[in-house]
């Protein structure tokens, strides 16, 4: 079975991708992943306006997959309309600020443990949160081997917008280091914050 990755892609792009893997011709079936349920439903309506059948399965992380049967002669052979298959805007997320390497006070270690695990739960939000911006201590979430780190690729890969501080890599010399993300500055981090509809922080 063919698999497509629409994860990320807005609407109407799934559809048009599914359209196009079902011209290219699918006989064994065609997988399509999406990240949420509008997109699930345009995959579906799609499929089965080209006389083929759909079963969706919920995926570990969350996600959908929209499996594709009885592509044949007519598959995809309709003109798509993309006003016909557009989707509700998806809810804008919190913007999450990391300023510190340990949560809450008292052990550092422990504070460091609960942080990363933090970081690794908010891949768990919905909607994800829109951006997170890293600075003073935090920036060794992004720039560590650390049990969160992974997390934080996860997100960026699904559309998060991730922000290191500048001078704090510097500070903490660990500017050639970072390992997800983009640099940033202080005037971002204020323009940003003072936006945002929602700021949310483990501290």
């Amino acid at each position: 079975m063919k698999i497509i990755d629409c994860r990320g892609l807005n609407c109407p792009e799934p559809v048009l991708q599914t359209k196009r893997a079902m011209e290219a011709g699918a006989p064994e079936g065609l997988a399509v992943i999406v990240d949420n349920e509008g997109s699930k439903n345009n995959v579906e309506r799609f499929a089965r306006s080209q006389d083929c059948t759909t079963t969706v399965s919920i995926l570990a992380d969350g996600h959908y997959q929209v499996e594709i049967s009885g592509i044949g002669a007519k598959a995809a052979s309709a003109q798509v309309d993309p006003a016909t298959f557009t989707c509700s805007p998806a809810a804008a997320g919190p913007v999450c600020i990391i300023p510190a390497d340990s949560m809450g006070r008292g052990s550092e270690e422990l504070g460091w443990a609960l942080l990363q695990n933090y970081v690794k739960t908010l891949r768990e939000l919905s909607p994800l949160p829109s951006k997170i911006f890293f600075y003073n201590g935090g920036v060794k979430i992004v720039a560590t081997d650390n049990k969160a780190v992974e997390a934080v690729i996860e997100m960026e890969r699904r559309g998060v917008e991730i922000w290191a501080c500048g001078t704090c890599l510097e500070y903490f010399h660990l500017e050639k280091e970072l390992k997800v993300g983009r640099i940033t500055n202080m005037f971002d981090i204020v323009n940003t914050m003072a936006t945002a509809a929602r700021v949310i922080s483990p501290y």
